[in-house]
């Protein structure tokens, strides 16, 4: 009777504690309030946003969010990679906490939304939570990661890959990696100490621009991610024979920029065979590079990105059959050296489930699509179940001053990320 009894006072208290969380909506002002006033820091005439990490702008907006961190009674630390960690404590302190975040570091012209966006929308999580007195039986973590837009470190430490040579972290401006994690509160030295794992973080979601336009085209409010494509990237060396473009015959030549456009076809299309990769050529050295002297050489770059390895290799077979039949039609010799390999990260089921019940609860559409784009996301997956959520990007723009994701999709995307963390609260 009293074993009956006790599980009646649970499922009850279960009940009670679930009308109270469903009907949470976080306050839409209030965080489009903060995007704005964040993009005021490193803010460019003609409206982008210039914080490149590490500089003086990184550093006043880190110490903004930390302040409004500190606000929320949130414990705030920085690891040794140099990320802002706060921590909104939970019922039960011995659980693994559920994280989120994103960067707050841009590209040399960005916009107000990459990035920034997951990090703000995880302090407004907290502070609804805050202002109604209640907490989760697990902490929630925002994390601010450092150096997204360019080497990872911060998320690459915490999943432990950080590549173990300083000189690979260098500035293009020579700043070595001391000095950098230095002006941001981290350590080199101590660099390993950042890594964590599930018995930390149980799950991890980050809400992101889509940074593509499938959303927008598609007139869907959310994206719920499958994962994050693997992502290939080569160098192509096409060799032939320089000589005067006057007086060698055409039947004559062995011209590697013929032979280096038939590349580019060979990879376009093998990038529209079914499925949902992307092939791009996007960069291309020619030499001599001269009006009137036929090519000799050109090198040229190729990315390829799918959320199957399988796939990849199989089209980079297909591929590499193109570039024989190339070679023997132009009477030139083509190589293709690998440069980059990355794994995809595949989002959980049961957490692609939970975000779109989200969007359900909220009654916004949606539908499920890769993201093509790494994130930091994609070294959080190799230490903890990682899922990512989606708002639509305006035309697909991002990386730009043009990039733009209205006020009212900004809020359904944070309301989305808060029920969602609620639901994995009560999933372990």
């Amino acid at each position: 009777m009293f074993v009956y009894s006790m599980q009646n006072f649970l499922a009850s208290i279960h009940f009670m504690k679930s009308i109270i969380y469903n009907h949470l909506l976080i306050n839409g002002d209030r965080l489009n309030q903060s995007i704005a006033r964040l993009a005021q820091i490193g803010k460019l005439p003609k409206g982008g946003v210039k914080r490149i990490a590490y500089s003086t702008e990184d550093i006043e907006a880190r110490n903004l969010v930390m302040h409004w961190m500190k606000e929320l009674q949130m414990q705030v630390r920085i690891d040794a990679a140099g990320n802002i960690i706060g921590k909104y404590s939970g019922k039960y302190p011995d659980l693994p906490a559920i994280a989120t975040g994103s960067h707050i570091d841009t590209v040399p012209c960005g916009g107000h939304y990459d990035g920034a966006y997951g990090v703000l929308a995880g302090l407004e999580v907290v502070r609804v939570l805050h202002e109604n007195q209640l907490k989760l039986d697990r902490a929630i973590e925002v994390i601010v990661f450092t150096d997204e837009e360019s080497t990872m470190i911060g998320s690459k430490a915490i999943s432990g890959r950080v590549i173990n040579n300083p000189g690979y972290y260098r500035r293009p401006d020579g700043t070595d990696i001391y000095t950098c994690l230095e002006r941001v509160g981290g350590n080199w030295d101590y660099i390993a100490q950042a890594r964590r794992s599930s018995q930390d973080i149980a799950a991890f979601v980050e809400l992101h621009v889509e940074q593509g336009p499938v959303l927008e085209s598609m007139h869907k409010q959310i994206g719920v991610v499958e994962g994050i494509v693997g992502q290939r990237r080569f160098k192509i060396t096409v060799q032939g024979s320089a000589n005067h473009a006057g007086t060698t015959p055409m039947q004559m030549r062995c011209d590697a920029l013929v032979a280096a456009a038939q590349v580019v076809l060979a990879v376009n299309k093998i990038g529209n065979t079914p499925g949902q990769q992307v092939a791009t050529v996007g960069k291309m050295q020619v030499s001599p590079n001269a009006a009137n002297v036929i090519p000799g050489w050109v090198e040229m770059s190729l990315d390829i990105r799918d959320l199957s390895s399988l796939h990849i290799d199989s089209l980079l077979e297909k591929l590499r059959t193109h570039l024989e039949g190339i070679a023997v039609a132009t009477k030139t010799q083509i190589s293709l050296n690998s440069c980059l390999h990355n794994e995809p990260a595949l989002v959980e089921p049961y957490l692609q489930k939970a975000i779109a019940n989200s969007c359900q609860h909220l009654n916004l559409t949606y539908t499920h699509l890769p993201s093509r784009a790494s994130h930091d996301a994609q070294e959080m997956a190799q230490i903890t179940d990682m899922g990512m959520i989606f708002v639509p990007s305006e035309m697909g723009v991002s990386h730009d001053s043009g990039e733009y994701t209205s006020p009212e999709q900004c809020t359904q995307g944070a309301n989305v990320l808060l029920q969602t963390l609620i639901q994995l609260d009560s999933h372990y």
